[in-house]
């Protein structure tokens, strides 16, 4: 199997660096990702898009799938499970028998919460 590359993170001060050697001294792609040390030249080029576009705030922005939070995990948790519980409710309630094997009872009495 193939290893995973890593991706290299760089600092705004990078980043914001490369714009300067481009915009203020002229230099092309490629002698900034060889004077400062970067992989690719077609990084340089996108921080240049970014920052035309965005400004500083959008070489700041983190990029990609953003990470999962715990919290909206075991909220979501929260909220199926209340689901469920309200379908076998409701399965029971229509007369249709649960399926073996379903080891929560369904919370019959929803009446009592309303008030």
């Amino acid at each position: 199997m193939a290893e995973k590359k890593k991706r290299r993170v760089y600092t705004l001060k990078t980043k914001l660096e490369a714009i300067r050697l481009r915009e203020e001294e002229g230099l092309i792609y490629r002698e900034i990702t060889e004077k400062l040390g970067i992989g690719d030249p077609e990084r340089v080029r996108v921080w240049m898009r970014i920052y035309r576009t965005e400004g500083v705030a959008g070489l700041q922005k983190p990029r990609g799938r953003p990470k999962k939070d715990r919290d909206s995990l075991e909220a979501r948790i929260e909220q199926l499970e209340m689901e469920n519980t309200l379908l076998k409710a409701l399965a029971i309630e229509l007369g249709e028998e649960l399926p073996e094997g379903l080891d929560i009872e369904p919370y019959t009495d929803i009446e009592e919460d309303l008030e």
